[in-house]
């Protein structure tokens, strides 16, 4: 995957995050095992997205400039349960980064 070429693609990768976040949270409805291993974490991420997203639609946003998301920890503990991890990863390598406009 590739960083999004334009604001509009940023903020549907951040829309889609938000998205995922709450499939995986409607999965774990049906297995009650996982909500336990992944409800903490679930709702931190969920929290930290959805606030970047919000952020985007409010116009507060403001780019990492070589700065991780929030987020990024609970991604490098959890990674391997998030099955939506390379999404988060490159969200925030745009965060970091900017623009894939070269």
């Amino acid at each position: 995957m590739k960083r999004p070429k334009t604001v509009d693609e940023y903020v549907d990768l951040v829309h889609q995050a938000v998205y995922e976040i709450d499939e995986f949270r409607t999965s774990m409805d049906y297995e009650p095992e996982n909500a336990e291993i992944f409800g903490p974490f679930i709702e931190q991420l969920d929290a930290m997205v959805r606030k970047v997203y919000n952020d985007m639609i409010n116009g507060t946003y403001e780019w990492g400039m070589g700065e991780d998301l929030p987020y990024m920890p609970l991604v490098v503990k959890f990674g391997r349960y998030i099955p939506f991890q390379r999404l988060l990863v490159l969200v925030n390598d745009t965060h970091k980064n900017g623009l894939d406009i070269g």
